[in-house]
């Protein structure tokens, strides 16, 4: 008898270190299977192309398109005008809606030559720059829209017509909402129901992936228009505060 609580006693730690170990696997085989903040999981509607074999890769082909002489020449003559006009349009509609303001500290994402950064200021925003792979002083600087080059919450408005050309459309919709101050309007064009051009990244089936994207902003609008090829329009509005789920 004496012998057999001996025994016991003794596989009592043995058996609650064995169990601990255990435990503690499964709690690493869980953590695992969380996907990580800066991973870019599915998202229904939203499909990345295949094709680029690292970042370099990606980035050489997107400079293909900004550094291609006949396209820049097109942008900065003929092009030129037409997106004035268009973007005026645009522009002043938001105005109109107090989405946008004199005052309003302006990023421009994937500018280009920068036609939507002159209006901008042709309509009084006049604090107003933007960003590309390729500079086109004065209005455009050098970056890359998935790493802005800027401080958290520097901006009050930033639009883009590129969301397209996004390899990780996580990470572009992320620099935009760390570089938009709270209450801070985001506009983007995109195209829904019509494929966009050879260069672009991704294709976009509905506006519920920009939803999902934007999980620290509220939708305002979408709408259609007619934008060079991309036929919505959506607002977001950066929140003050985060809600408590």
């Amino acid at each position: 008898m004496k012998e057999t609580i001996n025994q016991s006693k003794l596989s009592t730690p043995t058996t609650f270190f064995f169990s601990l170990i255990i435990l503690s696997l499964f709690f690493l085989i869980f953590l695992s299977l969380q996907p990580h903040k800066s991973m870019q999981k599915p998202i229904s509607d939203l499909k990345i192309r295949p094709g680029y074999t690292s970042y370099d890769n990606y980035i050489h082909h997107q400079l293909q398109k900004t550094t291609n002489p006949n396209l820049r020449k097109i942008w900065t003559s003929r092009d030129w005008d037409r997106k004035i006009r268009v973007f005026t349009q645009f522009f002043n509609r938001l105005k109109h809606e107090k989405l946008l303001t004199n005052s309003s500290k302006a990023l421009c994402v994937g500018a280009r030559v920068g036609q939507e950064v002159e209006v901008l200021k042709r309509v009084g925003v006049n604090d107003s720059v933007g960003l590309d792979l390729v500079p086109y002083p004065p209005n455009v600087i050098k970056g890359d829209f998935h790493h802005q080059p800027f401080d958290d919450e520097t901006f009050y408005f930033e639009f883009s017509n590129v969301f397209d050309h996004a390899l990780y459309p996580g990470k572009f919709v992320g620099e935009i909402e760390r570089t938009l101050k709270p209450g801070g309007i985001c506009v983007l064009h995109v195209a829904v129901s019509r494929r966009s051009d050879k260069y672009s990244a991704n294709d976009l089936y509905s506006i519920e992936p920009l939803k999902e994207l934007f999980d620290g902003s509220d939708l305002v609008r979408s709408r259609k228009v007619d934008g060079f090829g991309l036929d919505t329009e959506v607002v977001f509005r950066k929140r003050k505060f985060e809600y408590n789920n």
